[in-house]
């Protein structure tokens, strides 16, 4: 089974969207294992987007990812990184396809609403870095057999 992190950010948060998010990726069958709603402190922030240092857009996504709650989550299902970027649509939402989270709720890219894992080798490294292992629990849902081979 794949993990992938996924986080709202400030922008979903601030437009109630959680809810609606939340049961997108668990109508597709996705399982959700740890979750936390939370202030991203700049050292998290700078370390979580440590590949964008340098860029012109850097400081924004900083100072933006630090200026409000973000809720936090791990999910888990087989080809969960790439389901869970299929769900939430291309990080530009005017290139999002029609029924993605990006298309349905977004117009630019600097409130496109979601982070998600872009490989399952990320999706491990990002889980890992946002979640202690305490903090994620594994559990068996009975409709599971319904929604897995």
């Amino acid at each position: 089974m794949e993990r992938t992190l996924v986080l709202m950010k400030p922008d979903a948060v601030q437009r109630g969207l959680i809810g609606e998010i939340i049961g997108r990726l668990e109508n597709r069958g996705l399982r959700i294992i740890g979750a936390k709603f939370m202030l991203v402190n700049r050292e998290l922030a700078e370390t979580h987007y440590a590949i964008h240092k340098g860029k012109p857009f850097y400081k924004g996504l900083i100072n933006y990812i630090t200026s409000s709650p973000v809720m936090a989550m791990v999910w888990e299902g087989p080809n969960a990184v790439a389901a869970v970027r299929q769900t939430m649509g291309a990080t530009k939402p005017i290139e999002a396809a029609p029924g993605t989270v990006r298309h349905d709720f977004g117009l630019e890219v600097g409130r496109n609403l979601t982070h998600a894992s872009d490989t399952v080798e990320n999706g491990e490294k990002e889980v890992a870095l946002w979640f202690s292992s305490k903090e994620l629990v594994n559990w068996e849902r009975t409709i599971d057999p319904w929604i897995l081979e």
